[in-house]
């Protein structure tokens, strides 16, 4: 592995070369416990004190990470996208309290005329979420669609809820987000977005990503598969949309996070709007905290967004009192970047960050393809009873190795470690949900029946448990 492009800022206070040495050697050690790989961008008081790459940007070439290489930041998308709608409010063209069917004449009336712009914008609205669809990843996430003809065959589902009532996060709102600006604008989405915020910012790094492009500095996207790191699956961009298809700098983040603190891009109460939490905490695009007693920075205002895409896993952490910024760029997902986000924070407070743990599904493929499931749970056993501290032991642990193997078609070792982790965790929703999953795409499908049922009694707020009932009750 690779670790290049140091770049500490001395001039801009005392202590900030140490301070960079620390996170440096921090990530070093995320590099080697949980094989992260990617680049890193810290602020202290607006003043950047560090940046670097890691690894690599293209395996194949041996191409390494820098603090220019441009990634797909999935999620991330979405705070650009709330300030393209809230610029629209400015206008007068857009309302906060207007409903889908006042944009899109189209979209189904029993329901367009319920969800609001707000709706849309704090996941609210009850739309189903067409990335929680089953059958997306497997039958559509490869092909091309318009906005409109997507929204009329996957975003406009019955609602599952009274909109306003609930939080649940949602990319089919933030799609419809972007098929209503191009309504408004008579543009598209992509040129409305480098128009309003790209060029004024002088982000010239940042984009809609479309795969035939030739992009100079592109980051690749990997993937863990049991012990084989390979490229990630194939998605055809028009569909994460406005809700996820930007790709970006950790350099060109920090121009966004400096320009947030203006009011260049909008007027300061509406910008106020964006960051005031609803539900759950989350605003128009971004997720709104006080950080609790005893994590670094306590009582500051932590103002964040995390972006997961096939290959590629993001965090950017804003701590608005002290105008800090914390950004992080993965292309091969698997370890927890706000873990890593938290000791760099600690770092920047004057303490000692906890030291990183090892991702206990990558520690354990080996084992279960060289020597099988038995010996993979005895090892675990093993581990838990004399490393404890240097793993995360809790109900997701396993989870990544069990769902690795169903993708393999190994069904019965996949199962075998899901019937093993709800044995270690009996009061776990999320374990039985998985378990679930297993018999469903191994054809038992009155097992996947009883456990689904299961994770709902332990967690009766479980959509994907609701969801999947219903489709296998239909079935």
């Amino acid at each position: 592995m690779f670790a290049l492009f140091l770049q500490a800022y001395s001039a801009f206070g005392e202590g900030a070369s140490d301070i960079a040495t620390r996170i440096d050697n921090l990530v070093l050690k995320y590099m080697d416990c949980c094989q992260f790989t990617g680049t890193v961008l810290v602020s202290d008081h607006n003043n950047v004190i560090f940046k670097k790459g890691y690894g690599l940007a293209n395996r194949e070439w041996n191409v390494p990470n820098a603090p220019d290489v441009k990634f797909r930041i999935g999620s991330v998308t979405k705070q650009f996208t709330s300030m393209l709608i809230m610029q629209q409010v400015a206008k007068g063209a857009i309302k906060l309290d207007g409903r889908v069917s006042d944009y899109l004449p189209y979209y189904r009336k029993d329901t367009g005329t319920k969800v609001t712009i707000t709706n849309l914008l704090n996941h609210t609205s009850g739309i189903p979420s067409y990335t929680s669809n089953p059958k997306f990843f497997t039958d559509v996430s490869r092909n091309h669609y318009e906005p409109d003809d997507f929204i009329k065959k996957y975003c406009s589902g019955d609602l599952e809820f009274e909109p306003g009532s609930k939080f649940r996060y949602n990319n089919s709102g933030y799609f419809i987000l972007g098929a209503i600006l191009a309504r408004v604008t008579g543009k598209t989405y992509e040129a409305v977005l480098q128009e309003s915020i790209l060029v004024p910012l002088g982000m010239k790094d940042t984009g809609y990503d479309h795969w035939s492009t030739v992009l100079p500095k592109r980051a690749t996207g990997y993937s863990q598969e049991l012990t084989e790191v390979v490229n990630s699956d194939y998605l055809d961009m028009s569909l994460p949309f406005a809700a996820g298809s930007l790709y970006s700098t950790v350099e060109d983040l920090y121009k966004w996070d400096q320009a947030l603190y203006t009011d260049k891009l909008l007027p300061a109460d509406l910008k106020q709007e964006i960051f005031t939490p609803g539900l759950e905490n989350y605003g128009f695009g971004w997720d709104i905290k006080t950080i609790p007693k005893g994590e670094p920075g306590a009582g500051q205002t932590l103002i964040s967004h995390e972006g997961g895409i096939n290959g590629f896993n993001t965090l950017e952490d804003r701590l608005v009192g002290d105008h800090d910024l914390i950004v992080i760029f993965n292309n091969t997902p698997g370890m927890n970047l706000e873990d890593m986000s938290k000791g760099i924070r600690a770092i920047l407070y004057g303490q000692e960050p906890s030291a990183p743990k090892r991702i206990l599904s990558h520690d354990l493929a080996e084992t279960i393809v060289n020597r099988g499931v038995d010996a993979t749970i005895a090892r675990y056993r093993e581990l838990k009873r004399t490393n404890s501290a240097d793993y995360t032991f809790d109900e997701n642990a396993l989870s990544p190795l069990g769902y690795a193997l169903l993708q393999k078609n190994r069904i019965s070792d996949a199962l075998a470690i899901f019937q093993f982790n709800v044995e270690e965790y009996p009061k776990s929703a999320n374990a039985y949900d998985s378990l679930a999953e297993a018999y469903a795409k191994g054809g038992q499908r009155q097992k996947a029946i009883e456990n689904y049922r299961k994770s709902l009694e332990l967690d009766p707020k479980n959509q994907n448990a609701t969801d999947r009932l219903k489709e296998l009750d239909r079935h």
